[in-house]
């Protein structure tokens, strides 16, 4: 019965060893850089590593325009209000007559004098 035993035992070991032998090749080839997944997650790593950079730039740059873009945008108020300003000191000023010169050339009757048609004349001859 002992014999019996220790063969299956010998074989449980050996079948045992064939098992972890076959899972440490799969693991190589799983985590091999080149061709396997680790190869896969070292590019993604990389494509993450550059995604962030790309991300952080375009936040920088976002905010140096918002940044810009609201110095413009108080500037523009700032005109605006002067402009609102400005026209209502307009409408305040009184209306003025036009000038003596400028009533008699209304009044004055205005002559059109017309040349005649050198073309027309020759044609009529």
């Amino acid at each position: 019965m002992n014999l019996i035993a220790d063969f299956l035992l010998a074989a449980g070991a050996f079948s045992t060893a064939v098992y972890c032998l076959v899972l440490s090749r799969r693991l190589k080839r799983f985590t091999t850089l080149e061709t396997g997944m680790g190869g896969a997650i070292a590019v993604l790593s990389a494509q993450v590593d550059d995604m962030t950079k790309a991300l952080e730039r375009a936040r920088s740059s976002a905010q140096t325009s918002s940044a810009a873009l609201d110095e413009q945008v108080s500037r523009a108020e700032t005109a605006a209000a002067r402009l609102d300003l400005i026209l209502a000191s307009l409408h305040d000023l009184p209306q003025e007559p036009p000038a003596q010169d400028e009533a008699e050339d209304e009044r004055r009757p205005r002559f059109v004098r017309r040349r005649p048609d050198r073309a027309g004349l020759r044609l009529a001859e």
